[in-house]
């Protein structure tokens, strides 16, 4: 008999059997509940007019349930837009700023951004405007009413939140339909896709729960991560960081930023909250795709993957983990584990960039990274990764090469000798070997003088 999926919906525990453990949460919701105010924009988790929070371990978190599916919520404990008013119908202090600021036009996309200001006031942030723009960069407001949604934002920092129920803790592994297998223990989830390779292995559906949302053809049958303690671990050692293939970009994050301080911008534009929520590196590496944001900064960080299956564990460096354009070296019965990269030793530097057609929510047309040990002013290692360039993420011998010598202008010219990019409507091949060449001048601004500005801001 199948596992029911079992939740916290509105401070109310609900039941669902019977139906694909693959329908996304926001079809759930406007069809089977009744519950319309989450409205459907892009179907993509691009514009947050889907929005809902994710209320677990005294935190509010936002997440797009147009690519959420049912199964994932498993456990979960989520508050929509109607779950905000009070017993009375009084509007939530959240939604009596956003009125009284005249934060509202035509009103579509006003849920998602009170679900989204209500999780950035729930997590006690600071009001400026850099973070509020980081809280918001998930929504999109097509009547450009953003100046008042601002000033909302600004009177609600800090609010006192009451922590959500929770339903009971799910001990064992679940099986919802026989199509969606959530497993508890890394020896189930290992026996699971020895049983069954044509299984999708999903853990935060942020690109898989488009194939639900957008495609209308959500996969046969999936394995989800999320739960297994060995992918959702963070063990930050002395010498090295390990992080597990199924934990969230979020949970994520202090971690990585604490030990590569380049990336806090960088992941500031990795999606959006509501996509860091749920999406993972883990993820982010096993699609393949050549414009991943994250493939280039693990290339350059020295990265290993550890591989499992029911035949055992392996190690593997990610450059030789991908193979051709959307190719792999993981076997039909493994998952990723975890990834492991070295600390920057002393005198090292690192860092990184993304240049793409939009500043937030956007993929990326070229992305690299760069690590290197400098002493006395001279390199004496380097180590690369671009994305955008190649049919996978890859690393530039060339580039390398000169980067050793010190001569950056050659490393530039050296561009057209690792790669031969392809046009497409993101950039043609010639714009991105530009990009390329023109970052790499960068670096050596920013080797060169640490002080200066390099980087267009507004005021």
């Amino acid at each position: 008999m199948a596992d029911q999926i079992r939740f916290i919906l509105n401070d109310q525990p609900v039941e669902v059997a019977g139906l694909s453990p693959m329908t996304t949460l926001l079809d759930w919701l406007r069809d089977r509940r009744g519950l319309r105010g989450t409205k459907e924009g892009c179907a993509e988790g691009d514009c947050g007019a889907c929005t809902v929070v994710l209320e677990r371990d005294g935190k509010a978190e936002a997440i797009n349930s147009c690519i959420a599916l049912l199964g994932q919520i498993d456990g979960q404990s989520v508050r929509t837009v109607e779950g905000l008013l009070g017993k009375d119908g009084a509007p939530h202090p959240v939604q009596a700023a956003m009125a009284e600021a005249d934060a509202t036009q035509c009103g579509f996309c006003t849920p998602g951004f009170v679900m989204s200001a209500y999780a950035y006031a729930a997590g006690g942030e600071k009001a400026d405007l850099e973070t509020i723009h980081d809280a918001l960069a998930g929504n999109l407001c097509r009547c450009t009413g953003y100046r008042p949604i601002v000033e909302a934002m600004t009177k609600v920092a800090g609010l006192a939140v009451e922590p959500a129920p929770m339903p009971a803790a799910r001990i064992a592994s679940a099986a919802f339909e026989d199509t969606f297998f959530a497993p508890r223990t890394l020896a189930e989830l290992l026996a699971l896709r020895a049983q069954h390779p044509d299984a999708l292995l999903l853990a935060g559906a942020t690109d898989l729960g488009l194939l639900a949302s957008r495609a209308r053809t959500p996969p046969k049958s999936v394995i989800h991560l999320a739960h297994v303690p060995e992918l959702t671990a963070i063990v930050d050692g002395k010498e090295e960081i390990t992080i597990g293939a199924a934990v969230p970009y979020a949970r994520a994050m202090p971690t990585l930023v604490a030990a590569y301080p380049a990336l806090r911008t960088y992941l500031a534009r990795l999606g959006s909250r509501q996509i860091r929520t749920l999406g993972t590196i883990g993820g982010n590496i096993g699609t393949a795709s050549p414009i991943g944001d994250m493939p280039p900064v693990l290339l350059a960080l020295e990265t290993r993957l550890t591989l499992a299956s029911v035949r055992g564990v392996r190690e593997l460096p990610l450059e030789d983990f991908f193979l051709d354009y959307r190719k792999t070296a993981l076997a039909p019965d493994e998952v990723i584990q975890s990834l492991t990269m070295p600390r920057l030793w002393p005198g090292e530097v690192f860092f990184c960039d993304k240049v793409s057609k939009r500043r937030d929510q956007d993929i990326s047309t070229v992305a690299a990274a760069y690590r290197l040990r400098i002493k006395h002013g001279k390199v004496e290692d380097v180590r690369t990764g671009f994305g955008g360039m190649a049919a996978t993420p890859r690393r530039a011998p060339n580039v390398e090469a000169a980067l050793l010598k010190g001569d950056f202008e050659g490393a530039a010219h050296a561009v057209i000798k690792d790669f031969q990019p392809i046009d497409d409507w993101r950039g043609t091949a010639a714009y991105r070997l530009q990009v390329a060449a023109n970052l790499l001048r960068r670096l050596e601004l920013r080797i060169a003088d640490p002080s200066q500005p390099l980087e267009v801001e507004a005021l």
